[in-house]
């Protein structure tokens, strides 16, 4: 589905309109601009969620009707689970074991003289930092240090922007991953639903048992 498509669903559970949610949607799915097939959906999970989402949208929002209603429960109900057939939400740890082993040779020393150069105080360290805390792979880095994390999301937080400097190109993270069938609409089962106990390769993972 598009932001659109996503929207109305919004808007048929939660009241108002359409317009309401679109630019919710339109942030997760923002990726298809990076990345043509369903690899892009590296903002469809809860690291997304919460270290791009709620930092963008807050935690909660009040729609035309006048009804509050969560951001996560917009993200979750309305976007991650129906695009992955209401069969699992993957985490971030599942797209990067899913990228071919790239060269992490200079990445830190990279990333720490970027911290110093650029990065201005220890929020914005944090969310740049937030894909090593979720997965432990200095190559997760590359999701958030790049031009269009850089220059694109950080902005939409509130973050200050960076002047204009050489970075890498987000393509450095989706030509590094291997396409795999569970990004295809839940195809298949990604490897962190492969280890819930009652998980099987046609097996529907409730969604209740996503929650935190």
């Amino acid at each position: 589905m598009n932001p659109i498509q996503h929207a109305r669903v919004s808007a048929r559970r939660w009241g108002g309109v359409p317009d309401d949610y679109v630019a919710i949607h339109a942030l997760i799915d923002s990726t298809k601009m990076l990345c043509t097939d369903n690899r892009h959906r590296i903002l469809h999970t809860f690291w997304a969620v919460q270290e791009v989402v709620i930092p963008v949208f807050g935690h909660t929002m009040h729609n035309s009707a006048g009804r509050e209603v969560d951001i996560k429960d917009i993200c979750e109900k309305d976007h991650l689970l129906p695009d992955f057939q209401h069969r699992f939400i993957p985490t971030l740890s599942d797209f990067v074991a899913a990228m071919d082993d790239i060269p992490t040779k200079g990445l830190v020393q990279r990333v720490e003289r970027f911290h110093a150069d650029v990065v201005q105080d220890a929020a914005m360290s944090a969310r740049l930092l937030s894909p090593l805390a979720a997965t432990g792979r200095l190559a997760s880095l590359l999701i958030t240090h790049n031009s269009w994390f850089v220059h694109t999301i950080l902005p939409m937080m509130g973050h200050h922007r960076p002047a204009l400097m050489n970075l890498m190109p987000p393509s450095c993270v989706f030509d590094a991953m291997r396409f795999e069938l569970w990004m295809d609409n839940g195809s298949d089962l990604p490897p962190s639903a492969r280890r819930l106990p009652s998980a099987a390769p046609n097996t529907l993972v409730s969604p209740v048992s996503l929650r935190a």
